[in-house]
């Protein structure tokens, strides 16, 4: 039988007319986030692989494994006995990723396949929604002052957003009765970076490392960003919503306006070094060789493959976010990089632990 949080043991089988929402990876960030917001709203279940899951003391805590179809149907199973067979909805943000950007077969095993594993464990049950937690990595990148709406293009060009893009699939194909949601997300950060992209580039501006002044693409091309308090205020409007959704739909979820790598170097450096930082471009085969040279030497942030994706930029689109769940974002990335930096400046230590960073230098 599944690990289970020690304290709903005592009471294997609560009460309520409350309906049962279920969120997978349930000890990570974002979960965490949801799961706080929920909390005394629905009957929470968190699915994670067995490690502490810190769990809420309103969340039941079941440890699963998502490659194997038998653990997913024994965690279920006790849902089932628990709360019944109707689940309202299914938040599914489990998967694999690493950003050294090196091809795994877990991209495969745990993202796609652990995926189909799971529906197919849920169609014992009445679901009504499942959502799922894409990225907007699987769109061929635009240019800037062209956003991205849902029907644009899809061309991932590496093997997590591919994954992704293989998942929205096989949920299109296998859900059957339940509605799915297939939310296409920018990359999260909050008052504190807990962005990887974003937290490096801090730390290479504040510890004033060479490699800060250079960058091997377009300086004015960049990515999409959205702040984890209005991801989570999305998720939770998708789940309210859940009845008047259509039946299959993709969302863009992130900000509508995308800065460039120069307007995030130059945010930095000031709220950092209260002046402007100066930023090269360096020809893409110098930058390559380089990240290449840095690597044989120690395990450097700057891989290789980064320089092929140095020109890709994305605007997205959420017209259809505010259409069908009322949702915008009320945060900026530029106007948050100021209170990150507060924060680094208040506490190095706490900052640095927060984005796995090490020691400040």
């Amino acid at each position: 039988m599944p690990l289970l949080n020690a304290k709903l043991m005592n009471n294997p089988t609560p009460q309520t007319n409350q309906e049962v929402v279920i969120v997978t990876g349930s000890s990570g960030l974002v979960a965490t986030s949801l799961l706080k917001k929920l909390a005394g709203q629905y009957h929470l279940v968190g699915l994670d692989k067995v490690r502490d899951p810190y769990p809420l003391p309103e969340v039941e805590c079941i440890n699963f494994d998502l490659t194997s179809i038998d653990s997913i149907r024994a965690a279920l199973e006790r849902v089932r006995y628990a709360y019944g067979d109707k689940i309202a909805s299914v938040i599914h943000l489990a998967a694999y990723y690493d950003f050294s950007g090196e091809p795994s077969p877990l991209y495969d095993k745990i993202t796609v396949e652990g995926t189909a594993k799971l529906i197919e464990a849920l169609q014992d049950f009445k679901v009504t929604q499942f959502v799922f937690s894409s990225t907007n990595l699987v769109y061929k990148p635009s240019e800037p002052g062209t956003k991205i709406n849902e029907d644009w293009p899809l061309a991932p060009n590496w093997d997590y957003p591919e994954s992704k893009v293989k998942t929205e699939r096989l949920i299109q194909e296998k859900r059957n009765d339940m509605k799915s949601v297939r939310l296409r997300i920018a990359g999260v950060y909050d008052d504190w970076g807990h962005s990887i992209p974003i937290g490096h580039q801090i730390q290479r501006i504040y510890e004033k490392q060479f490699t800060s002044h250079f960058y091997s693409g377009d300086t004015d091309k960049g990515n999409v960003f959205v702040h984890l308090d209005d991801l989570t205020d999305a998720l939770i409007r998708t789940i309210e919503k859940r009845n008047e959704l259509p039946d299959d739909v993709a969302i863009n979820i992130g900000e509508p306006e995308s800065p460039s790598y120069a307007e995030l170097q130059e945010t930095i450096g000031c709220e950092i070094h209260g002046k402007d930082w100066k930023t090269y471009e360096v020809p893409a085969p110098l930058a390559k060789a380089g990240a290449y040279g840095m690597n044989l030497v120690g395990d450097a942030f700057i891989k290789p493959w980064m320089i092929d994706r140095a020109d890709d930029h994305y605007e997205l689109d959420v017209t259809r976010a505010q259409q069908l769940l009322g949702w915008q974002p009320r945060h900026r990335v530029l106007d948050t990089l100021p209170v990150m930096i507060k924060n680094l400046k208040a506490d190095p230590q706490k900052w640095y632990k927060a984005n796995k960073l090490g020691s400040p230098d």
